[in-house]
């Protein structure tokens, strides 16, 4: 895969999240957060099962199955992945879906400061301007300009960080593995088991509700989930973390059209301005270095 096919894709996974928040939305009318959490990603891990099954085979037969130490990782990467989805999804409850989505694109400016102190990567110098775009356009469509930042918000916000660590680390560790399929789908295991297991413990729950929720459940875990979830670790072992970062923060553009299409959802002048500043770091990021590495074959 190509870098330009891996941007690409992530910008359908983009959309498909984009989506999913509308979704997400609906489905807190039935049951709790982390029930809804554990479910879904319990759904997106049966989605992912057969390519894991095929993926493990193919290594034991080249002698190269993953080892302790390899789970080990993967269940870091789970951690981090239920405490982003969690803390999104709580924030969900008492936000819109246009706010959520755009706050959480507040992980894009972490993504290449971690990325530069943790990992020694220096990223193409797009990126820098592109992020803070990015942070400023999230800053107008929230309304933080007129300090009408509520808890959801707040929430929402606190998930920025394992998000961020997530996506810096999620495609490095699926290269070395050389198993996307079955990092993936340990990951979704390992969030679903331990977001049901709280769920069961600590919220209100009936059949009756789930089987209502139903419909939202299955989009978000086999598309938002399993599809999209997926793609991201396959998409990230050949496209730089910080750009994914920007490109993938398009979900909150996709958010803001589904939550007005489909929720009522309007925005105000300030959140256009943040919607055109983030698509064009989002193009920037992807269009300047496509743009350097011509003039430099040309030369």
């Amino acid at each position: 895969m190509t870098r330009i096919q891996a941007n690409l894709l992530l910008t359908v996974i983009a959309l498909i999240w984009g989506s999913a928040f509308v979704a997400q939305s609906q489905g807190m009318a039935h049951i709790g957060p982390m029930m809804f959490t554990g479910v879904r990603f319990l759904v997106g891990s049966l989605v992912v099962l057969p390519l894991a099954w095929r993926e493990q085979g193919q290594l034991a037969a080249q002698g190269a199955a993953l080892q302790r130490r390899d789970w080990h990782k993967i269940v870091a990467l789970a951690s981090l992945l239920l405490l982003g989805a969690a803390m999104q999804q709580i924030g969900i409850v008492s936000t819109t879906v246009t706010n959520a989505g755009f706050l959480t694109a507040l992980y894009v400016p972490l993504v290449p400061v971690l990325g530069w102190f943790l990992l020694r990567q220096v990223p193409h110098w797009s990126v820098w301007p592109g992020g803070l775009a990015c942070l400023v356009g999230a800053f107008l469509l929230s309304g933080a300009h007129e300090l009408k930042i509520g808890l959801g918000d707040a929430w929402v916000i606190a998930s920025a960080l394992p998000w961020a660590v997530h996506v810096l680390m999620v495609g490095r560790v699926a290269d070395r593995m050389n198993a996307p399929f079955s990092v993936a789908c340990g990951q979704f295991f390992f969030v679903g088991v331990a977001a049901l297991a709280y769920a069961l413990v600590f919220e209100p729950w009936t059949w009756a509700g789930l089987r209502e929720a139903a419909g939202a459940i299955l989009y978000t875990g086999v598309m938002s989930v399993g599809v999209a979830f997926t793609a991201q670790v396959v998409a990230q072992r050949y496209s730089h973390a910080a750009d994914a970062a920007i490109i993938l923060s398009s979900e909150t553009v996709f958010s803001a059209a589904f939550g007005y299409a489909l929720m009522g959802d309007r925005l105000s002048a300030a959140g256009l301005a943040g919607c055109g500043l983030i698509l064009i770091s989002m193009l920037g990021v992807q269009m300047l270095p496509l743009l350097a590495t011509l003039r430099r074959e040309r030369a």
